[in-house]
């Protein structure tokens, strides 16, 4: 692997991780948004069911981009083994 696409792929991995930051930042600002807004309707508590939908979503899209998520190990054992037919080094 060259340098250029050594650094391609760092910095695929970093706008990665700033997406995954960004969709935290969102989901924290519109939890609390939607817990004051359930806490002042003084009605059934609802408030949970959008933060444990979205919070899913969330812990598998951090999953995914921390490289433990489903197919990972995978993932990576085929691009190694595909580099290795080609004759390249494993990443």
């Amino acid at each position: 692997m060259t340098q250029d696409e050594r650094y391609e792929r760092a910095k695929r991995r970093v706008i990665e991780v700033r997406k995954l930051y960004g969709n935290v930042a969102t989901y924290l600002v519109v939890m609390i948004v939607l817990f004051l807004v359930d806490a002042s309707d003084r009605g059934n508590w609802w408030v949970y069911w959008p933060a444990l939908g979205w919070g899913a979503a969330i812990v598998l899209h951090a999953l995914r981009t921390l490289g433990s998520g489903p197919g990972s190990r995978w993932e990576k054992r085929k691009i190694r083994e595909y580099m290795e037919k080609d004759g390249s080094d494993s990443p």
